[in-house]
C-alpha cells in the first residue's frame, strides 16, 4: 500500500537536510574510526573513482583552506552529493512507501554500504575486492552508513513533518 498524499516537495526538502547534516555525521565518525589506512586515503575513493573517469589528480586533489588546514574540496563535493542523493532517494521512497522504513533506515543503510563497498567499487577497480579490503574498514563503513543512514531518516522526518504540518494547517 503506498501513500499517495504525501508532499513530494516537502520530501526533497527533508531529504536534502538530512542528506546533508547525515553527511557531517558521517564525516565525523571516519575521524573517530577511519576506515582507511592513511596510504589508502592519500587518494581516497572519491577522487581514485574521478580520476578513473578522466578528471586528473590536480582536480581531485584540490584544496582549500581553513584555519591553517587544508582540506580536499573536491572529496566533500563527491561526499555530500552522495549524502544528499541517497537521503533525497530514501526521503521521496520512504515517504511514498512508509513500510519500507522497517529497521529505522539501518537496512537501506546496509544495503548502500555493500552495494557500493562489496561490489561496485571494487568491481570498478576503486577500491581493492572486500576479501582484501581490512575487517577495521569494514566494521567502519558498516557503522557509519548505519548512522548516516538513521540521521538522514531522523533529520527528514522531523523536517517534513515541520513543512507539511504547516502546509496542512492552512
Amino acid at each position: 500500500m503506498t501513500n499517495k498524499s504525501f508532499n513530494h516537495r516537502a520530501a526533497v526538502v527533508a531529504g536534502v537536510t538530512g542528506g546533508v547534516i547525515s553527511g557531517l555525521v558521517k564525516l565525523g565518525w571516519e575521524n573517530i574510526l577511519p576506515p582507511r589506512t592513511p596510504e589508502r586515503d592519500q587518494t581516497n575513493p572519491p577522487q581514485q573513482l574521478l580520476q578513473q573517469v578522466g578528471i586528473p589528480a590536480s582536480v581531485t586533489h584540490a584544496t582549500y583552506s581553513y584555519a591553517g588546514h587544508q582540506l580536499p574540496v573536491v572529496s566533500y563535493m563527491m561526499h555530500f552529493g552522495f549524502s544528499t542523493t541517497f537521503a533525497v532517494t530514501y526521503s521521496l521512497w520512504a515517504r511514498k512507501h512508509p513500510q519500507a522504513k522497517a529497521g529505522s533506515s539501518a537496512l537501506f543503510g546496509l544495503g548502500v554500504f555493500g552495494a557500493f563497498h562489496h561490489i561496485l567499487l571494487p568491481a570498478l577497480g576503486t577500491i581493492p575486492a572486500a576479501k582484501d579490503q581490512p575487517m577495521t574498514e569494514h566494521v567502519s563503513e558498516a557503522l557509519g552508513h548505519v548512522l548516516w543512514m538513521w540521521t538522514a531518516d531522523w533529520v527528514s522526518a522531523a523536517v517534513y513533518d515541520r513543512l507539511t504540518r504547516k502546509t496542512n494547517q492552512k
